[in-house]
């Protein structure tokens, strides 16, 4: 990220990418996972998860009106979750599953993707001539975009808005961190990868240490009705005390 050709820059490029395709994979995952909860069929499940694995990038370039969208030109994330889709399901009916998320696997994946997600989408949204809080906004829009119309397209209250967890929270602290390291005279390197590792070190608290954010709870109203003084007989005037 200095000098093209730095073993340092290349390694972390290496790494960039396999966060990458890591991450689209996790989510690839999930929606996969969501798809077969449901009952969906085959072409539900690829589809939801393709959907899962390109969703937060592709609403970063609508709303900053970047078209075609990314996976046009590149459909390598395309055929990453349609792959992962068509392994999850035989992988259904065998113990696989079940130990990946006993040790939290696709959720560890699932936060490395998205700490990069939103730091590239963030820059993306400044590349494009954003101001930095609507930059930091879309930078959050393609970190948990994909988790939130996985659970649209499956009826469910997206799991970001009511898991009690750190998760759109650890994005916005990440991608405010980015905008305001840009703003020092920093190596590239730092400004790039600090985030990324705020995100993924908050979202670890919250997998391992339970860290989380209070959930609201409402209860139903009374369904008796409001008791109300009885009737005074006529002609008597009010009770004076």
């Amino acid at each position: 990220m200095t000098v093209d050709g730095d073993p340092i820059s290349s390694a972390l490029g290496v790494i960039q990418v396999m966060m990458e395709y890591t991450g689209s994979v996790a989510f690839a995952i999930s929606g996969a996972v969501a798809a077969g909860r449901k009952k969906m069929d085959l072409v539900g499940v690829v589809v939801l998860a393709c959907i899962v694995a390109v969703g937060g990038g592709t609403m970063r370039d609508l709303l900053l009106g970047e078209l075609p969208v990314f996976w046009v030109d590149n459909p390598t994330f395309l055929l990453v979750g349609a792959v992962t889709a068509l392994i999850v399901v035989p992988l259904t009916r065998t113990r696989a599953l079940d130990l990946l998320h006993r040790y939290q696997i696709v959720q560890v994946s699932d936060a490395a993707g998205m700490a990069l997600f939103v730091v590239v989408g963030t820059n993306v949204a400044i590349a494009a001539g954003a101001d930095s809080v609507a930059a930091a906004i879309i930078g959050v829009i393609s970190g948990v975009g994909g988790g939130i119309i996985r659970d649209v397209l499956a009826n469910d209250v997206p799991d970001v808005f009511r898991s009690g967890q750190f998760y759109a929270t650890a994005a916005l602290i990440g991608a405010g961190v980015y905008v305001i390291l840009l703003e020092f005279d920093l190596d590239e390197a730092v400004v790039f990868w600090v985030p990324i590792v705020i995100i993924l070190a908050i979202r670890l608290g919250t997998l391992f240490l339970g860290w989380g954010v209070p959930t609201f709870r409402y209860g139903a109203p009374p369904t008796e009705p409001i008791p109300t003084a009885p009737p005074r007989p006529e002609g008597q005037g009010p009770t004076r005390r």
